[in-house]
């Protein structure tokens, strides 16, 4: 999407903008997606803690929207693919509408000390949105999200 936003999936470059812009951008885009759910909510319960249509066929996109909304920080990787910033990294999920969100930073900048806490929080977040979050431990002993909408 050539000059629209772009949600922070922890696999690209930094954005762009300075962090006041970013910020701005991301509120915007973060109130729009509450206004989808809004209009597209039919059930009982609050509208803004259930992933709209949209959301659940875009889930990557929406996980690292609602956690750069959050004011958690997207991993970022320079034009070599090398770590540049620690953060979350979120990326499809093995099974469809799921994704996998990882905590990971430069080699020896201490993300893996900081994985079980940083995810700890991007559960909570995400859990307060609609969408189940389980902590898992993959190869290496690195833990990382299995992120799913609630039915």
């Amino acid at each position: 999407m050539a000059g629209g936003f772009e949600a922070a999936t922890g696999d690209g470059p930094a954005p762009g903008t300075g962090p006041r812009a970013r910020a701005a951008e991301v509120r915007v885009a973060f109130e729009g997606l509450l206004q989808i759910r809004r209009l597209t909510h039919t059930g009982a319960g609050d509208p803004a803690a259930v992933p709209a249509p949209w959301e659940r066929q875009r889930p990557v996109r929406a996980v690292a929207l609602a956690l750069e909304a959050a004011g958690l920080a997207p991993s970022a990787v320079d034009g070599a693919g090398l770590r540049t910033a620690t953060g979350f990294r979120v990326l499809a999920g093995e099974r469809p509408a799921s994704v996998r969100v990882e905590w990971l930073g430069p080699p020896g900048g201490g993300a893996a000390q900081d994985e079980e806490r940083a995810l700890t929080e991007c559960a909570a977040v995400l859990e307060r949105l609609g969408w189940e979050a389980l902590l898992y431990r993959g190869p290496r002993r690195r833990r990382f999200l299995e992120v799913e909408p609630l039915p």
